[in-house]
């Protein structure tokens, strides 16, 4: 039996023959091979749990991305709202901003990091 088959606008003609319902795969000229499996040489580093930090005293990455400025420096005072960082993903620009006002501890990144979703990028001062 012939077949006509477009992929991609282009229309192949090909011919089908019928065979029994299980013969094997082999009759019908198909070949099929394992294929070995690369693993990393060295496990991925997964950022570490910050479970046991207060949600308040902290702001978590909402998405996946590379650090492109930080725009808060230790010490200065914030109020909720303020932008934070900006993070690049899926090339797109995200400005990551407090949910809280209060003073900046710590700034957990830096221009160029990779960060995870849920990673804690700043601190806030208790």
């Amino acid at each position: 039996m012939r077949l006509k088959i477009t992929i991609d606008a282009k229309t192949y003609e090909v011919e089908v023959e019928a065979s029994e319902p299980d013969a094997p795969a082999q009759s019908l000229g198909i070949h099929v091979e394992s294929a070995a499996v690369r693993l990393p040489a060295s496990p991925v580093a997964v950022p570490e749990a910050d479970t046991a930090v207060n949600g308040d005293e902290v702001c978590r990455s909402p998405v996946s991305g590379i650090v492109v400025r930080v725009a808060v420096q230790i010490g200065q005072t914030l109020q909720a709202g303020d932008i934070l960082l900006v993070l690049e993903a899926m090339k797109m620009e995200t400005n990551i901003t407090s949910a809280v006002g209060g003073k900046v501890a710590a700034i957990k990144v830096a221009p160029g990091d990779a960060v995870q979703a849920g990673q804690v990028v700043v601190e806030f001062a208790k």
